[in-house]
């Protein structure tokens, strides 16, 4: 089962999609900021170790500018990935606060639609990040369930040592899955919302 995850911002992927995270996994970050505080070749090493912890390979768009993503930009982009990897489940980020995971949201959407000329991904999940659980939307309903190791969710998203902050801290990352997990009677979970799913 190939898996691509499309994820706005380096650890993104781990917020939303740790626990299903593995070799048969692939990885398109849409940018990664340089920072006057973090040079971008430490948050390039950080992404290694959690892509090693984890067994995922992956992309990073490097021509994008971090919080001024434009849709328009990225539809290309996401339609060569998906022909290119062949997956069989494509995740995407939920929109929530953030205007880069509205537009990756909508990108994916558009690269994602039926087509002759494009590969046709017969399911599509939109993950969580912590933004989606703090600041919902009223239509906002997740429908798919995956028991999770949390420990090894936990330990691959404090590789992100640089993105750990207050509001999105590794305990509650930990009592979002632990929510999750109580909604389906196991210890831990992540949720998403199915977009497309075909058997």
């Amino acid at each position: 089962m190939k898996k691509l995850v499309i994820a706005p911002h380096v650890d993104d992927e781990v917020i939303g999609c740790g626990g299903i995270l593995d070799d048969k996994t692939y990885v398109y970050f849409c940018g990664l900021q340089d920072h006057h505080i973090l040079p971008a070749a430490k948050r390039l090493e950080e992404l290694q170790n959690v892509a090693n912890w984890f067994g995922f390979s992956w992309e990073l768009n490097r021509t994008s500018v971090v919080n001024k993503y434009d849709q328009h930009d990225f539809i290309d982009k996401f339609e060569a990935i998906i022909n290119k990897f062949k997956p069989d489940k494509v995740y995407i980020p939920y929109t929530s606060y953030n205007q880069d995971h509205r537009a990756i949201y909508d990108a994916a959407m558009i690269a994602l639609r039926p087509q002759d000329k494009n590969w046709f991904v017969k399911k599509v999940l939109v993950y969580e990040g912590m933004g989606a659980f703090q600041w919902y939307k009223p239509d906002y309903e997740v429908n798919h369930f995956v028991p999770i190791d949390i420990r090894r969710k936990v330990r691959g998203y404090e590789m992100h040592a640089s993105q750990v902050r207050g509001h999105r801290s590794p305990d509650h990352v930990m009592a979002l899955a632990k929510l999750r997990g109580s909604q389906i009677g196991v210890a831990y979970a992540e949720a998403y919302i199915i977009k497309r799913w075909v058997e």
